[in-house]
């Protein structure tokens, strides 16, 4: 029997894990706020020209709390899971990559984000995580196609997305607004039909 189109009205399971032996992905917990904040706070002028605009309680506490209800109740009903990324020894946080905007049905997609704590970039860390994430978006979640967008000007992004065996497919206009403007993103995708090359295999 076909499986369900209906699949995004089961709940999630409590808790999702990904990990191997040097890095630990896990939905944020409340007991994370001091790491997250002082990873954040000094990231802040690294982080601030890729995101969205920083709201004025953005690092307190009451927010934090906001945004891991906010993380538990989208990953329950299906529509987000939110990570954090620790390195496996001592449990250090890095920073975070979201699947988010899981769509069921026809589609079978989502769309990933991320981002790095300042001092950790450029180690290899999220592409590390990628391969952690892309595998358990495939197999676990079940989905067929993952999307990614990026500013034309984010050339460590564009290269994190190719090395990780996206490929580009298209010119967003005006398509988020980052850091208070409206700008243009890179649209890449990754099939569950991909190779790590980007050569297609056989439908599964």
């Amino acid at each position: 029997m076909p499986k369900s189109v209906f699949r995004f009205l089961q709940r999630q399971p409590e808790a999702v894990e990904l990990e191997n032996d040097r890095y630990f992905l896990r939905l944020p917990r409340y007991q994370d706020f001091n790491q997250w904040h002082r990873l954040r706070a000094d990231s802040r002028k690294f982080l601030e020209p890729w995101e969205p605009t920083w709201r004025r309680d953005e690092l307190t506490e009451g927010a934090y709390r906001a945004r891991v209800v906010r993380g538990k109740q989208e990953y329950a009903s299906g529509q987000a899971v939110p990570l954090f990324i620790f390195l496996k020894g001592d449990m250090t946080l890095v920073g975070g990559v979201t699947i988010g905007y899981i769509r069921r049905g026809a589609a079978q997609s989502c769309m990933i984000g991320y981002w790095m704590g300042e001092r950790h970039a450029g180690q290899g860390h999220m592409f590390a995580a990628l391969q952690l994430v892309i595998p358990y978006i495939f197999a676990g979640l079940e989905l067929h196609r993952i999307e990614a967008a990026c500013i034309p000007d984010n050339a460590r992004s564009i290269r994190l997305l190719e090395k990780a065996g996206f490929q580009q497919e298209g010119y967003l206009r005006g398509y988020l607004k980052i850091n208070g403007q409206w700008h243009d993103h890179v649209m890449f995708s990754r099939l569950a039909t991909d190779t790590d090359k980007g050569r297609k295999t056989d439908s599964r």
